[in-house]
């Protein structure tokens, strides 16, 4: 049977493989591995599921050899699985050689993929909202990177239209000492951008290109103190400047794309799965916005990239149908592209949301979020939970300097590993990564540790795979609560036998090594001290 069994997994791998699981128990004592094979292998090989359980067990007994410690059959014919001491420190050998780059992947040829974030109006201070779309987008780019991608980070600049213009009224009319208009930019910042003198004697033109330009350089630096740097920084309006948005709109015309109606220009997006056909150019002879970003997938298309994310706030929320229908109106694939919208983030304190913001327009921005919380908590918190769900920021739990403040934790947990290997010599520490050795039987929180530190590369594939950086966090703070168990439950320097001080030393380098990966994935500083 031992056979048979194993022959009728491999040869139905769409069916009834399919549906087999191999997953990790929520208890030490129902092993390192579960699975339920035997229950759907039952019926076909017309036997009892304990029976045929045991039977699988030997079967991988065979085949695995000293991999596997035992294999358990647990009630109706589940079977559990126990990796053997010997395995799993010949794993931690593998994360020790890996070093900085465990978990990543060599390439051998790059996958080119272009990441576009943020994008806020170049009219103003980047604010709360923008600093998640900032650090997802970034977080996101240093994954992709890490799995073996070739990545431009794309700040798209939307420098063209009525907004522009704007912003160089609102400077005018504070230099003259004249109300801003309503539907103008309020706040100390647009004094600021432009010396008074030159902003009573420009015009409006030459006004509004030197306002954008302070207000890029106030977005960069933010940006910068953020951890957040730019490849490309694209201009919109280059796209009506040197023809590229006359260029996709007359390809569209020749795929039959477009229809004039009401003295619009419209694209014929239903065609494609949207909703309803959107315009292009309105009756007034202006182009939408929605023409603009057009041009511009057809520019970055033009650069090779085998994928284009685009990370967006919740404002944008069902521009994926247009943008797809878009790209196949242009002769593109659908997959060319992803969409990914991030919800909102509010401040709180005790329970209710809170303002932080000293500017006029009710909105705080990401200077003044990092001062009160600092660049690392700010990042945590940000990435800590999936994009797709709201996020709420307590400052004051953010600056606490507790075990209930998950990325206190995690970075204590990094400068505990630093401060005990600090205690042992250069040699110590080279002995422990090449005298490595099966000894005295693992101690359970030794074994939880290992188990978490082999798992690593699989979080972060995961991550990579969802566009889930949260995942990343997650995995973190697993770590340092494992090893904060381990630290707790097991002496490390003076040991005893010496074989067990080797194995505790190299589980220190190789649990700080894996902290410190998942922290520089989120942005987050691994420090040596605290």
């Amino acid at each position: 049977m031992r056979e048979s069994a194993a022959a009728l997994v491999s040869t139905d791998r769409e069916g009834l493989a399919a549906q087999i699981k191999l997953e990790r128990p929520p208890r030490a004592d129902l092993g390192d591995y579960s699975t339920n094979a035997a229950l759907l292998l039952a019926p076909r090989l017309q036997s009892a599921p304990r029976e045929v359980a045991e039977q699988l067990g030997g079967v991988l007994a065979d085949r695995l050899g000293n991999a596997l410690a035992r294999a358990d059959v647990a009630g109706p014919g589940f079977l559990n699985l126990f990796l053997s001491d010997a395995w799993l420190i010949d794993g931690l050998r593998t994360v020790l050689e890996a070093g900085s780059r465990y978990g990543a992947v060599t390439a051998e040829h790059e996958i080119a993929v272009n990441v576009e974030f943020v994008s806020a109006n170049p009219t103003g201070p980047v604010h709360l909202g923008h600093a998640r779309g900032a650090a997802y987008g970034d977080a996101l780019a240093r994954l992709l990177a890490w799995r073996g991608c070739s990545v431009t980070r794309e700040f798209y600049v939307n420098d063209y239209g009525s907004q522009v213009r704007k912003l160089a009224e609102s400077v005018r009319a504070l230099a003259l000492g004249e109300p801003i208009p309503e539907d103008g930019y309020h706040g100390d910042y647009v004094g600021e951008l432009v010396p008074v003198e030159r902003a009573r004697t420009l015009d409006l033109d030459e006004l509004s290109r030197e306002a954008l330009a302070a207000c890029l350089e106030l977005i960069r630096g933010s940006l910068e103190r953020f951890g957040v740097r730019f490849d490309v920084w694209f201009s919109e309006r280059s796209l009506h400047e040197n023809g590229a948005v006359a260029s996709a709109l007359a390809r569209l015309d020749q795929l039959g794309e477009t229809y004039n109606q009401d003295g619009a220009l419209w694209l014929r997006s239903t065609k494609h799965g949207d909703d309803r056909d959107r315009v292009l150019i309105r009756s007034d002879g202006q182009p939408t916005y929605f023409c603009s970003d057009i041009a511009y997938l057809e520019d970055k298309r033009s650069r090779g990239y085998a994928t284009l994310f685009y990370v967006w706030g919740a404002d944008h929320h069902g521009y994926e149908p247009r943008m797809k229908a878009a790209l196949e109106a242009l002769g593109g694939q659908r997959d060319e592209i992803e969409l990914i919208d991030f919800q909102f983030v509010h401040l709180i304190g005790g329970g209710e949301r809170i303002a932080m913001s000293k500017r006029e327009g009710e909105y705080v921005t990401l200077d003044e979020l990092t001062t009160a919380i600092g660049v690392d908590a700010a990042r945590w918190f940000l990435l800590a939970r999936s994009h797709d769900t709201t996020v709420e920021i307590d400052p004051e739990l953010a600056t606490r300097k507790s075990a209930d403040n998950p990325v206190y934790y995690v970075q204590y947990a990094h400068a505990r590993i630093a401060s005990v290997l600090a205690r042992l010599t250069e040699d110590r520490v080279a002995q422990a990564r090449s005298e490595l050795a099966p000894g005295e039987p693992l101690h359970p929180s030794e074994r939880a540790l290992l188990k978490r530190l082999l798992a690593f590369p699989e979080d972060l594939a995961e991550a990579a795979e969802r566009r889930a950086p949260h995942r990343v966090a997650a995995a973190a703070l697993e770590l340092a609560q494992e090893f904060t168990a381990f630290y707790r439950d097991c002496h490390v320097v003076g040991a005893e036998p010496p074989t067990t001080e080797t194995l505790r030393i190299a589980l220190c380098l190789a649990a700080r090594q894996a902290i410190a990966i998942a922290l520089e994935l989120l942005g987050v500083s691994a420090p040596e001290q605290m």
